[in-house]
């Protein structure tokens, strides 16, 4: 369900929301009652199904927080999602460096901590031991439990961010700081089960909620740490390989050259089709060339040239991991690599890549491990 944009960025709300909110609802209207002992039943379900609402509210600020910090940092967000007893909001790529990292990480929980300082004043205001005030309190502890939370110092939850981005900053590698918060997320997993099952053994007024919340957050801090050290294994880079040793040399040519020609002078290097007006056609994409050629050899070779868009351009500048990551999330075979002013100076293929990341020892490249895609 779309709920609304930031910018061109959605905000969606997941099915699974409406699931988690329900067993707030059912672990909540017990302790309702017993905080007010007043309220009948009903009084009890309005007031737990106004704390999932508020905590729901509690979570989109949060994400919204890391959203629109990402937005001012440069780092473009796909969208912003709210599930089950959480949220995520999706960057299209990770932060380039580590201090960009411990500011987006940070801007969630300084808006629910901000917001629950917020509520703790208001409660001031208002005559305790209603539902008014219960509901207050509620904000107060919805956004205080977000941010707290999130605190903790394991992956994927921002304080496992902020650790990654302190050892990134020591160490130099994002790979060191995700091992290191991966650890953090499975110490965290298993002190949440043990709050859970704590509070069920001591028999406390809340257990049956901490039973809910704990094993559910467990999982899913269990599975976000897990999805984060394989995507990071992925975008991995073995030292010593560098992007110069595994381009093609670039050939130019006229996009009016024949796809047989340009084809034939390919021959394992990159094709830039340039027209005459000195502009890029694209890049030569020889499977839909070897399918033209076989039916119209004499046609332009332009009609089998891949444009060329900002995402397949890579800078020798460019770090590795910085290449690596880029190469894992844009879906193409092929990458124009080009210098620091814009001269093309190689084609980095996909299938070289691969190659040489799995090459055994002693045949040319060794590698640490294999590179994935997708």
């Amino acid at each position: 369900m779309l709920l609304f944009r930031v910018g061109d960025v959605p905000v969606r709300l997941a099915p699974s929301w409406w699931f988690g909110s329900l067993l707030v609802v059912a672990l909540y209207t017990p302790l309702v009652s017993a905080l007010l002992p007043e309220a009948d039943v009903t009084t009890s379900v309005v007031l737990a199904a106004a704390f999932a609402v508020l905590l729901g509210l509690s979570v989109l600020a949060h994400e919204l927080g890391h959203c629109v910090v990402a937005l001012r940092l440069g780092v473009p967000v796909r969208r912003v999602r709210l599930f089950l007893l959480g949220g995520l909001s999706e960057v299209v790529r990770a932060p380039r460096r580590p201090g960009q990292e411990a500011l987006i990480a940070a801007a969630g929980p300084a808006v629910s901590l901000t917001l629950a300082l917020v509520c703790w004043a208001l409660l001031l205001a208002v005559p305790e031991g209603g539902a008014t005030w219960l509901l207050v309190a509620q904000c107060a502890v919805a956004n205080a439990a977000v941010g707290v939370f999130n605190l903790l110092p394991g992956l994927p939850l921002d304080g496992g961010r902020l650790l990654r981005a302190g050892v990134w900053a020591c160490r130099g590698t994002r790979s060191a700081g995700t091992r290191v918060a991966v650890v953090g997320g499975a110490v965290v997993a298993v002190g949440l089960l043990v709050w859970a099952l704590w509070g069920l053994a001591s028999g406390s007024d809340d257990r049956w909620l901490r039973l809910g919340v704990g094993v559910v957050t467990a999982w899913f801090v269990a599975m976000g740490a897990t999805a984060e050290f394989t995507s990071d294994d992925r975008r991995s880079w073995p030292e010593g390989l560098s992007v110069t040793d595994l381009m093609r040399p670039v050939l130019q040519l006229p996009a009016e050259s024949p796809v047989s020609a340009a084809l034939a002078a390919s021959a394992g290097r990159g094709v830039v089709l340039v027209r005459a007006d000195g502009v890029a056609a694209g890049l030569l994409d020889t499977e839909a060339a070897v399918r033209l050629a076989s039916a119209q050899p004499e046609s332009p070779a332009e009609l089998a040239a891949e444009p060329i868009r900002a995402e397949i351009v890579l800078l020798t500048s460019d770090s590795p991991d910085e290449i690596a990551q880029h190469v894992n999330e844009v879906g193409t075979w092929q990458f124009l690599v080009v210098d620091g002013e814009g001269r093309p100076t190689g084609v980095l293929c996909l299938e070289d890549l691969h190659s040489a990341l799995t090459a055994p020892e002693g045949h040319g490249t060794s590698t640490v491990r294999p590179f994935r895609t997708g």
